[in-house]
Protein backbone atom coordinates (compact mmCIF):
# COMPACT_ATOMS: atom_id res chain seq x y z
CA UNK A 1 0.00 0.00 0.00
CA UNK A 2 1.23 3.58 -0.99
CA UNK A 3 0.79 6.40 1.37
CA UNK A 4 -0.79 6.81 4.74
CA UNK A 5 -3.08 3.68 5.98
CA UNK A 6 -6.62 4.27 8.00
CA UNK A 7 -8.85 2.52 9.40
CA UNK A 8 -12.30 2.40 8.52
CA UNK A 9 -14.29 3.06 11.81
CA UNK A 10 -17.04 0.69 10.41
CA UNK A 11 -15.46 -2.18 9.45
CA UNK A 12 -12.50 -2.10 11.23
CA UNK A 13 -10.07 -3.12 8.41
CA UNK A 14 -7.37 -1.19 7.19
CA UNK A 15 -6.99 1.05 3.75
CA UNK A 16 -5.09 3.52 2.01
CA UNK A 17 -6.17 6.74 3.08
CA UNK A 18 -6.88 8.19 -0.06
CA UNK A 19 -9.73 5.14 -0.64
CA UNK A 20 -11.50 6.26 2.82
CA UNK A 21 -13.82 9.72 3.56
CA UNK A 22 -12.21 11.42 6.21
CA UNK A 23 -15.09 13.10 8.44
CA UNK A 24 -15.39 15.47 11.49
CA UNK A 25 -17.22 16.91 14.44
CA UNK A 26 -18.49 20.55 13.69
CA UNK A 27 -21.03 22.51 14.93
CA UNK A 28 -22.21 24.77 18.07
CA UNK A 29 -22.52 23.47 22.19
CA UNK A 30 -26.39 22.67 21.31
CA UNK A 31 -25.70 21.39 17.42
CA UNK A 32 -23.12 18.89 16.98
CA UNK A 33 -22.80 17.06 13.63
CA UNK A 34 -20.45 14.83 11.26
CA UNK A 35 -19.04 16.57 8.79
CA UNK A 36 -17.19 14.96 5.83
CA UNK A 37 -13.84 16.26 4.99
CA UNK A 38 -13.15 14.94 1.08
CA UNK A 39 -10.08 17.66 0.92
CA UNK A 40 -8.71 16.48 4.33
CA UNK A 41 -8.17 20.17 5.51
CA UNK A 42 -10.86 20.84 8.00
CA UNK A 43 -9.35 20.87 11.49
CA UNK A 44 -10.07 18.68 14.59
CA UNK A 45 -9.63 15.12 15.25
CA UNK A 46 -10.53 12.76 12.12
CA UNK A 47 -11.94 9.40 11.26
CA UNK A 48 -12.07 7.33 8.54
CA UNK A 49 -14.85 5.63 6.72
CA UNK A 50 -15.25 3.45 3.59
CA UNK A 51 -17.69 5.62 1.02
CA UNK A 52 -19.81 2.46 1.43
CA UNK A 53 -23.35 2.40 3.11
CA UNK A 54 -22.80 -0.86 4.83
CA UNK A 55 -19.63 0.37 6.54
CA UNK A 56 -21.61 3.27 7.29
CA UNK A 57 -24.47 1.38 9.08
CA UNK A 58 -22.06 -0.86 11.18
CA UNK A 59 -20.31 2.09 12.17
CA UNK A 60 -23.77 3.60 12.98
CA UNK A 61 -24.88 0.39 14.97
CA UNK A 62 -21.61 -0.28 17.21
CA UNK A 63 -21.44 3.40 18.41
CA UNK A 64 -18.09 3.65 16.94
CA UNK A 65 -18.45 7.50 15.40
CA UNK A 66 -18.35 9.18 19.07
CA UNK A 67 -15.63 6.67 20.36
CA UNK A 68 -13.18 7.34 17.24
CA UNK A 69 -13.55 11.12 17.74
CA UNK A 70 -13.49 10.67 21.42
CA UNK A 71 -16.58 13.01 21.52
CA UNK A 72 -19.42 12.59 24.08
CA UNK A 73 -22.71 13.55 23.02
CA UNK A 74 -25.08 13.37 20.15
CA UNK A 75 -24.39 14.44 16.63
CA UNK A 76 -26.29 14.41 13.45
CA UNK A 77 -25.64 12.23 11.55
CA UNK A 78 -27.13 13.29 8.27
CA UNK A 79 -24.84 15.02 6.37
CA UNK A 80 -22.19 12.22 6.64
CA UNK A 81 -24.75 10.03 5.33
CA UNK A 82 -26.28 11.87 2.30
CA UNK A 83 -21.98 12.15 1.32
CA UNK A 84 -21.87 8.75 1.65
CA UNK A 85 -24.60 7.69 -0.46
CA UNK A 86 -24.11 10.21 -3.01
CA UNK A 87 -20.55 8.91 -3.38
CA UNK A 88 -21.47 5.53 -3.42
CA UNK A 89 -23.90 5.74 -6.04
CA UNK A 90 -22.97 4.42 -9.70
CA UNK A 91 -22.36 7.23 -11.98
CA UNK A 92 -25.15 7.81 -14.38
CA UNK A 93 -27.62 6.65 -11.63
CA UNK A 94 -30.03 9.30 -9.33
CA UNK A 95 -32.54 9.01 -7.09
CA UNK A 96 -34.21 11.85 -7.77
CA UNK A 97 -37.75 11.10 -9.65
CA UNK A 98 -37.65 14.86 -12.03
CA UNK A 99 -34.56 13.02 -14.08
CA UNK A 100 -36.76 10.12 -14.73
CA UNK A 101 -39.03 10.47 -17.96
CA UNK A 102 -42.65 9.82 -17.68
CA UNK A 103 -43.11 8.56 -20.81
CA UNK A 104 -42.97 5.02 -22.54
CA UNK A 105 -39.57 5.30 -24.95
CA UNK A 106 -40.30 2.51 -26.74
CA UNK A 107 -43.02 4.54 -28.13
Amino acid sequence: MAGPTRTCVGCRKRAPASELVRFVVAGSWDDFRFQPDPNRRLPGRGAHLHPDPACFAQAERRRAFGRALRFTGVADTGPLAEHIRSVSMPRGTTDDQAARPDHDPAR
